[in-house]
């Protein structure tokens, strides 16, 4: 399996941070900052809750980064740092606003998934098909597609079992071949006639 440059450039990072280079730090956080990111906001569906979550595993991955054995190992430990942490902040989150009566009185919050669906009618059928997966599919298919993780490494990023990550990638692609596959509203017929006869 060929390992693509920024991996490399990772377990480079990383091996220079564990020594103490805190340009090596820098580096790292600007190599993995838009990719775990973007995991933060799949999981919470919030830019801001997304942004203070990371920030808070940022803390987490440099104070843990000396025990970490196998540099080629990063991101999939980082990924699982940010998981925990945006599970917390999703906890904390549903915490305050159970206490809090004043929120009780507004309006409820837009649905994420809504929120997503609807930023992705405007990106494209493929788009479409990911953000209508539930959120267990959409983060799986992301993280194996789009950041280009194992299986193993997914596994250890959601702290989900090999086994139901398979179940959820094949049943997350099920699902979007069938919305691939289904046809769109009929097109007009420039000509004015009706070739279905």
């Amino acid at each position: 399996m060929q390992r693509d440059s920024k991996r490399v450039l990772g377990e480079y990072l990383v091996i220079a941070a564990q020594t103490g280079d805190r340009k090596a730090c820098g580096q790292l956080a600007q190599l993995w900052q838009p990719a775990l990111l973007r995991h933060a906001l799949r999981l919470t569906g919030d830019g801001e809750l997304a942004r203070d979550t990371l920030q808070d595993a940022w803390i987490d991955i440099f104070r843990g980064l000396d025990g970490l054995a196998d540099a080629a190992a990063f991101p999939a430990w980082a990924y699982r740092i940010v998981t925990r942490k945006s599970a917390r902040s999703i906890r904390g989150l549903q915490r305050r606003r159970q206490t809090s009566a004043a929120l009780a009185a507004e309006p409820a919050r837009e649905n994420p998934g809504e929120r997503d669906a609807q930023s992705a009618a405007d990106r494209g059928p493929l788009a479409r098909a990911l953000a209508a997966l539930p959120h267990e599919q959409r983060t799986v298919m992301a993280l194996f597609h789009i950041d280009a993780f194992t299986v193993a490494e997914i596994s250890v990023a959601l702290g989900v079992p090999v086994g139901t990550i398979k179940t959820r990638l094949m049943h997350a692609r099920r699902k979007m071949r069938a919305a691939l596959e289904m046809p769109d509203t009929p097109t007009p017929n420039p000509g004015g006639r009706d070739d279905r006869k």
